[in-house]
């Protein structure tokens, strides 16, 4: 048989020869929209190869993305991993003390600054000596001061003066292709390094017919951000098959996602719940309707019942629910797109090939009975990361899979109901907030004699923090004193929703703080 890489170029080479009239809409300022065909999209893409290489840029380096969902930040994606680079894709939302940590770890060498963000990348180079180069995408940005000596590119006089045509995928498909940090989810933020082969992998997988199955009849709203897992792979798996891509860009305000569904004719799309049911909302106020959407596909943290059953009536679409996380590129689970939901409790669905499961006990043993019993879950497959980034060893067990901090259930029919965290983290609104980092700043102020932060349960957000406190004797600080003590050190949406001082922490046997009494002390948030 031929020898035939697996390289993520092929899908944007397939498209453009097969698919030639489909493409990308990116929204943009005003309203307005850019559209590329992917025979276009591909063009660029080489040419934006040809300018990296000719700026010094070698197979290996990592150069990142500080952007939205636009054409700009695809073409940077291809135009990266197309030349063997590693797309190491920084979320906008993170502190800048965050983002320098992740970039200063992965050596970025190179930045692409979305529309909005060159303030931020300014602060960030201040922190990341390693960066040499930006590139400003997205048309025409207003000047900002930078720190010395980085070079500035504006990304259409980049491409004018030195852009030309690079092969790609001349290179072996294990070799890197993008970069994803977990943003701190256990402890500091872990980076996972995808290769060209597991993002072919997980793009198969994501396209079988009882997953995302994508077509080329679909028009794709990619809402999931970019920067988060590969935009959970779409931007691999619309290509694949000829399906057309939306873009929002920085926004997914209900109005202006409605628009774009409407008037691209969207029939798929994704994102986390939160946006779906801010776009019921929009449509129940204004009588819209978005009458081609079909399905759309949510993530994240666990929707409840009567959310989904919201989303589905207000919109009139299938809510495929799904589970994954960044060390898998990021497709777990999934529930089928035709298959009609059975009666009780929605499951995140079946593994799709190419992803096993299994349940073990605390010891790390594997459950003697996998169906109907909750277990740690562990997950094995070509797209589930084996090692961090920059760590010498790997995170497998002796079986081969890894350990997602997760507690499972897995029912007859073999779809996952993921029932509880082994730890203790804060997921809100699909994203992952990190108690400890959150709990060691208030610890260390003068006041404090302990902190906790836990999670209460949210109808829209999923959970939201609550931070308790025991004062010292005699310290009477405001709440505003402690929110004021949070920010600048952690993203604003970490910020707990509620304080509570209590004269007594309780305390489990062991004399550490007992997080469980205080769970139940705090009801649902209304």
């Amino acid at each position: 048989m031929q020898r035939y890489a697996l390289t993520v170029d092929k899908f944007l080479d397939h498209a453009a020869k097969w698919h030639r009239s489909a493409g990308v809409v990116s929204a943009v300022a005003r309203g307005e929209s850019q559209r590329i065909t992917y025979d276009q999209l591909r063009i660029r893409s080489h040419l934006l190869s040809g300018a990296f290489l000719d700026q010094g840029c070698v197979r290996g380096d990592r150069i990142a993305t500080l952007a939205w969902n636009t054409q700009d930040h695809l073409t940077f994606y291809y135009a990266a991993m197309g030349a063997g680079l590693t797309c190491h894709t920084l979320n906008p939302r993170l502190s800048v003390a965050h983002l320098a940590r992740m970039a200063n770890e992965a050596q970025d060498r190179w930045i692409a600054v979305g529309a909005g963000l060159q303030f931020l990348a300014g602060q960030l180079l201040e922190q990341c000596p390693s960066v040499e180069t930006l590139i400003l995408l997205d048309g025409e940005q207003p000047e900002e001061k930078l720190a010395a000596g980085a070079r500035r590119w504006r990304l259409e006089d980049l491409l004018r003066l030195f852009g030309r045509h690079a092969e790609w995928g001349d290179f072996d498909e294990e070799t890197p292709a993008g970069l994803c940090y977990t943003s701190g989810t256990i402890g500091q933020p872990k980076g996972v390094l995808y290769t060209h082969r597991s993002n072919y992998l997980q793009t198969l997988r994501s396209l079988q017919a009882d997953a995302m199955a994508l077509t080329l009849a679909d028009t794709v709203l990619v809402a999931v951000p970019m920067f988060h897992a590969n935009g959970w792979g779409l931007p691999f798996a619309a290509p694949a098959v000829g399906a057309c891509m939306v873009l929002p860009g920085r926004s997914t305000e209900p109005a202006h996602l409605h628009n774009l569904i409407v008037t691209e004719q969207v029939t798929v799309a994704a994102a986390v719940q939160t946006v779906w049911l801010g776009l019921v909302d929009y449509l129940e106020k204004s009588g819209e309707s978005v009458p081609t959407l079909g399905r759309v596909v949510v993530g994240g943290s666990h929707c409840p019942e009567a959310l989904l059953r919201r989303i589905e009536n207000g919109l009139g679409v299938r809510v495929q629910t799904s589970w994954g996380m960044t060390e898998l590129s990021p497709l777990g689970t999934i529930e089928p797109p035709d298959i009609p939901t059975q009666p009780g409790p929605r499951t995140s669905g079946r593994a799709p090939m190419g992803l096993d499961l299994k349940l073990v006990d605390a010891e790390g043993i594997a459950l003697p009975e996998q169906r109907m019993s909750v277990g740690r879950l562990m997950v094995r497959g070509a797209s589930v990361v084996d090692r961090y980034f920059n760590e010498p060893k790997d995170v497998l067990d002796a079986e081969g899979y890894f350990d997602t901090g997760d507690l499972g259930l897995i029912d007859e029919a073999g779809n996952l109901m993921i029932t509880g965290r082994a730890k203790d983290l804060i997921k809100s609104g699909g994203e992952w907030i990190n108690p400890r980092e959150l709990e060691d700043i208030i610890g260390g102020l003068p006041e404090v004699a302990l902190v906790a932060v836990v999670g209460r349960p949210h109808p829209k957000w999923g959970e939201r923090p609550v931070l308790v406190v025991e004062l010292l004797a005699g310290r009477t600080p405001k709440e505003a004193e402690l929110l004021s003590a949070l920010r600048g050190k952690v993203p604003d949406w970490w910020l707990p929703d509620q304080i509570v001082f209590l004269e007594k922490m309780p305390l489990a046997a062991t004399g550490k703080i007992d997080k469980n009494s205080l769970r139940e002390r705090f009801p649902e948030c209304e």
